[in-house]
């Protein structure tokens, strides 16, 4: 999610609403009526109330083991969440380690699984070292808090995900929000200041799929002896030779003043996230990263699983390449049908809508036509522009293609 995007209504404060009418507490010590209990929450009626004249409520959908939707929305962009390898290697570690890991990673919950994948992540994405969380949410906020402190400068995309954005709150540092994609904002951020400084940026941007400029961020960063930490969520398995990462593709894999986090639930299609990077920058965190630290370890099931979908990533490096094919022929094809698309770097592709109303419509019509795509809307994009966001997924047939570009471009809005 972009910087700062939330709605001050929602984030911030609540409105100031009358309270419900009520009697006084009785003069004589008897407790208050449960009426008077309940106004403490009569805010968040003037708070949904306001999200509903603004058109975004949001709402839960559970889907069926068994959905007929053709999936555009999720961020399984390899196909390995149903894999059977993949589905075997978690069952094999829950049945083997139990359906938990029992404590936090240092008491109970590191298990020799947990160490295997971070070997074998570390190893496949060329860093040094790794360490798995319970999620990708939890290894930015880990990576931001531990690495800055109290008077440190954090340099923050002003794209980032919300993750990378509650790290810099949460770190205490002085947070400078640059323009989006700008390595000499960043330099320019970066001048004059002594002292402890980091630069945070995702790799592949989760709104429009466009990646940043990392070797131009680092070269800024190098200039004032700043570290650069980027969120590769979007980028493993869909960049770099097999999809070892936007880092890998970069040429900064493994170098000393570059740390990446990612995520184990996209393109490895489990759950989970890790940081990664020089070994003392690793061995700082297991000591010093509140999310690690207090948070019970990711469970067996989502570790093992996570370690069957990278070994067959390894083995089957084309899976990546493919996502990449799969994203610019939707990106072609829609365009050439009239759309406005943004060209893909990665596996995201994203399709403008005239409003959030159209927007909306737009999705609830792909979904009754049997196409699940994802709605972006303000607030959650900094520009306004409301879009459907689609992911190429590498197991997609030429079949299915056919049918989502079909159905998208039947039900666009008109005018």
């Amino acid at each position: 999610m972009p910087q700062d995007s939330a709605p001050p209504l929602l984030r911030d404060a609540p409105p100031t609403v009358p309270s419900a009418p009520h009697s006084a507490p009785p003069s004589d010590g008897a407790p208050p009526s449960r009426q008077l209990y309940g106004a403490a929450f009569d805010w968040i009626d003037a708070a949904r109330a306001e999200r509903q004249r603004a058109g975004l409520v949001r709402v839960l959908r559970p889907r069926p083991a068994d959905s007929t939707l053709l999936d555009l929305a999720s961020n399984d962009y390899l196909g390995l969440a149903r894999h059977p390898e993949v589905t075997h290697g978690a069952a094999e570690a829950a049945h083997r380690w139990g359906a938990g890991a029992t404590g936090s990673r240092l008491v109970t919950g590191s298990t020799e699984l947990h160490a295997r994948l971070e070997t074998e992540l570390a190893a496949f994405c060329g860093f040094e070292a790794a360490l798995v969380l319970s999620s990708g949410y939890a290894a930015n906020l880990a990576a931001v808090t531990a690495l800055t402190a109290p008077g440190a400068l954090v340099v923050s995309d002003a794209g980032n995900h919300a993750s990378l954005i509650d790290g810099c709150r949460l770190s205490r540092a002085r947070t400078h929000v640059a323009p989006h994609a700008d390595p000499e904002a960043v330099r320019a951020a970066l001048t004059g200041h002594e002292g402890r400084a980091l630069a945070v940026t995702d790799s592949v941007f989760s709104v429009d799929g466009d990646a940043a400029p990392l070797p131009a961020l680092a070269a800024a960063c190098r200039t004032r002896g700043a570290a650069l930490l980027v969120d590769d969520a979007h980028g493993l398995g869909v960049l770099g030779d097999g999809g070892r990462g936007a880092l890998w593709a970069a040429g900064l894999a493994g170098d000393a003043d570059v740390v990446a986090t990612v995520t184990l639930s996209k393109s490895l299609g489990s759950q989970g996230g890790a940081v990664l990077g020089p070994a003392r920058v690793i061995e700082h965190l297991v000591n010093t990263a509140r999310s690690f630290i207090f948070d019970t370890g990711l469970a067996p099931a989502a570790v093992g699983g996570a370690l069957a979908a990278l070994r067959l990533l390894d083995r089957e490096p084309q899976r990546a390449a493919r996502a990449g094919r799969i994203a610019r022929e939707l990106y072609e094809r829609l365009t050439a049908a009239g759309l406005a698309a943004v060209r893909p770097d990665a596996a995201v592709v994203s399709v403008r809508a005239p409003s959030p109303e159209a927007a909306v419509r737009w999705a609830a019509e792909c979904r009754a036509a049997g196409l699940a795509v994802g709605c972006f809307r303000p607030p959650s994009v900094p520009d306004g522009i409301s879009r459907l966001r689609l992911t190429a997924r590498a197991d997609l047939t030429d079949g299915q293609l056919d049918r989502a570009v079909g159905t998208i471009v039947a039900t666009a809005p008109t005018g």
